[in-house]
C-alpha cells in the first residue's frame, strides 16, 4: 500500500465518521394530526392490508 493509497483512505473514513454523525438529535416527533377542510380531526382510513399481490405465493 503506497502512502497515497493510505492517505486516500484515510481522508475517506474521517469523512464517513463526519457525515455518519449528521442529524437531529432528540426524541422521535410524531407526524402532525391530519385535519379536514373545517378544521375537525380526520379519522384513519384502514389500509388494504388483505390486497393480494402477484408474488406473495413465493414468501409463503
Amino acid at each position: 500500500m503506497t502512502a497515497c493509497t493510505a492517505l486516500t483512505r484515510t481522508a475517506l473514513a474521517a469523512l464517513l465518521l463526519a457525515l455518519a454523525a449528521c442529524g437531529r438529535a432528540g426524541p422521535l416527533e410524531p407526524p402532525p394530526a391530519r385535519t379536514g377542510p373545517d378544521g375537525t380531526p380526520e379519522q384513519a382510513q384502514p389500509e388494504d392490508a388483505d390486497r393480494p399481490f402477484i408474488l406473495d405465493g413465493l414468501i409463503q
